[in-house]
């Protein structure tokens, strides 16, 4: 089997790029093909890899600017000649689905969300801070990608998602079914801890659309101890306006959030994520998550069990779950073994047997028992 992995952008790293690095470990032979790539910001273990960039590559400031040439990514993805390949697997939040790929080839969609800027737009321009010229060009362009993401959509043979709600807008926006396998955590690298301290956690990128502002808002009312971990643009702005018992501890070493997880009174979670791989980590360790329900924490997050959603999506609901919250009401074994429902192992297992699954179903049909008949 001859197989190719298609990725949106390698320029800056996230979840979608923890999925690729399991892709990666699973065929390490496969070649990588990406819009750009920015080997200084990128993990170094991925210069020892095959990756092959578009024309994108060489535009002018496109590592640091890359959202400003949103028309450049159809042409770049439909440029790449896949036709060697057995099996292309796409690792799609916006672009790569949309490879151009021949009858022979089988193309698996791995989508981690439809576009949620394009089909989303109202709430995606209410949380991002887009200055004048961007209000006036953006819309005139939603309506072709919107297009262009719905035919491009149709090049895919089968898709998997990694969380009902993905699978939910899949079915919505393409009018196709998936199978959700969910995404790798490295579960065994997070301890349970036998003693815990006071403080409530926050481990997250500090950007509009992951809600930290309501946190914020939660724990000046509640005047609890609260520890945030991670930056981002939102940092000075939340900080402005957080009280003492607030400490921002910005990026810290991966040994040092693991003990932070391990050692919380409970895990928030106030966005409305297509996975989230945070809660998993903190289950992980034992500890309880409190959850907005919606998105992928209603596929993480047992309700009493593993810990406590709460709706509306305001301070005031997260303040009521936080006050109404117990300790003593949830068991760390069971909130572990949680977590490990989306382990690694368990990612790697469930995407070989798809992928092998969907090559059977692509053997060649017997020859029909007749012959047609020219009139």
């Amino acid at each position: 089997m001859k197989l190719a992995i298609v990725h949106d952008y390698l320029n800056q790293y996230g979840g979608a790029e923890r999925v690729l690095e399991k892709l990666h470990e699973l065929f390490p032979e496969a070649p990588i093909y990406t819009s750009i790539y920015d080997a200084k910001v990128m993990p170094s273990a991925y210069r020892q890899w095959e990756i092959h960039t578009s024309f994108m590559q060489r535009l002018p400031r496109v590592m640091r600017h890359h959202q400003s040439y949103l028309p450049f990514y159809p042409l770049a993805f439909e440029g790449f000649d896949l036709s060697d390949y057995d099996v292309v697997i796409s690792n799609s939040s916006a672009w790569c689905k949309g490879v151009l790929t021949p009858p022979t080839t089988l193309h698996l969609c791995y989508c981690l969300t439809p576009m949620r800027w394009v089909w989303s737009y109202p709430e995606y321009v209410q949380r991002e801070r887009l200055g004048k010229p961007a209000r006036m060009v953006l819309p005139l362009m939603m309506n072709w990608l919107r297009m262009w993401d719905r035919v491009s959509a149709d090049g895919v043979d089968q898709y998997a998602t990694i969380s009902r709600a993905v699978a939910a807008r899949v079915a919505k926006y393409y009018r196709r079914e998936s199978t959700v396998i969910y995404p790798p955590v490295d579960t065994a690298s997070f301890p349970i801890s036998e003693e815990h301290d006071d403080y409530f956690l926050v481990v997250s990128r500090l950007i509009p659309y992951k809600r930290i502002d309501l946190v914020v808002e939660a724990f000046n009312r509640l005047g609890l101890p609260l520890v945030i971990i991670g930056d981002g643009r939102d940092r000075t702005a939340l900080q402005a306006v957080a009280k003492s018992n607030i400490r921002f501890l910005g990026m810290i070493p991966d040994a040092e959030v693991r003990r932070y997880y391990s050692r919380c009174r409970a895990f928030l979670f106030p966005g409305e994520e297509d996975f989230g791989i945070t809660p998993v980590e903190a289950q992980a360790c034992g500890r309880p998550v409190i959850a907005y329900a919606g998105g992928g924490a209603l596929d993480t997050v047992v309700d009493g069990v593993t810990g406590k959603l709460f709706h509306p999506q305001t301070a005031e609901a997260l303040a009521d779950a936080v006050a109404s919250f117990g300790d003593a009401d949830y068991d760390p074994a069971a909130i572990r073994r949680n977590a490990e429902r989306f382990d690694t192992a368990c990612f790697k297992r469930d995407l070989l047997q798809w992928i092998q699954w969907n090559r059977e179903q692509r053997q060649p049909a017997s020859p029909l028992p007749f012959q047609a008949v020219t009139l």
